[in-house]
């Protein structure tokens, strides 16, 4: 698809819905779309703004290892040039998201190396809405060998992601990759973000997840409640839509937050 395509469509997709936030295009994406249209990062990225793009996911960073990338996804945009998009963003004031896929064949240097280089430019841009630690699912891959994470391993990335990350506001817990369950175990673990109520997830469940595709909002009221915590509905940008009081008239514990 040419460069004109991209523009034209976030164009249209705001000129149908003025008053929704458009995410779109990853790092991966954005890169391409530059080459299509021959243009530096910064000019594509400022005439997606203009045509009404409001933040970009924080998809294909996978694990910033050079040596591992060159194993696992050698086509992929490189991390140097993943981060250097996120700050080009950044810099123009479009906020995005960060994540990193842990759980295949990375070492825990690895992934102490990939927070600490997101930790640097948050403190350099202040522009990452939301860290998005990613469970890799072996299934129906090259890797399928491999046993995938486990629980413990699930609620330890957390609690690391929140340590190290102390300067990103959120940490989420993306439950269609580990379940409802123990995404309400994570809000004791450093997340305090369990997603939304998706409606098609494809990229997790393509590579064997079994998790449903979609949860009505009271089985997150329900699930964050009885973790003690305060239900917080927020928009895209992570601005408060309403919040939820407990059913019972009283706060559900004294380290709700």
């Amino acid at each position: 698809l040419p460069y004109v395509y991209f523009i034209d469509l976030v164009r249209t997709v705001r000129k149908a819905a003025p008053d929704i936030c458009i995410q779109a295009f990853d790092a991966v994406e954005i890169d391409f779309i530059a080459s299509q249209g021959k243009k530096s990062i910064e000019e594509t990225l400022g005439e997606l703004k203009e045509a009404g793009l409001d933040s970009l996911p924080g998809g294909g960073a996978e694990v910033f290892s050079p040596s591992l990338r060159r194993l696992l996804c050698p086509q992929k945009t490189g991390a140097e040039k993943w981060l250097k998009i996120h700050e080009t963003a950044h810099g123009l004031g479009i906020p995005t998201n960060a994540t990193m896929l842990y759980g295949h064949l990375e070492t825990a240097s690895e992934r102490v190396d990939h927070l600490l280089a997101l930790r640097d430019l948050q403190d350099r841009t202040g522009g990452f809405l939301a860290f998005i630690p990613l469970a890799f699912h072996p299934q129906n891959t090259p890797l399928a060998h491999l046993p995938g994470p486990t629980g413990v391993e699930h609620l330890k990335m957390l609690a690391l992601s929140r340590l190290l990350l102390d300067n990103f506001r959120h940490i989420k817990a993306f439950w269609i990759m580990m379940g409802l369950n123990l995404a309400q175990i994570s809000l004791h673990f450093g997340a305090n973000d369990l997603d939304g109520t998706v409606l098609e997830e494809k990229i997790f469940h393509e590579a064997g997840a079994q998790t449903p595709q979609w949860q009505p909002a009271e089985s997150f009221l329900h699930c964050i409640f009885k973790a003690g915590r305060i239900p917080v509905e927020r928009d895209t940008l992570y601005r408060e839509v309403r919040r939820y009081h407990h059913p019972e008239g009283s706060s559900p514990c004294p380290c709700s937050g």
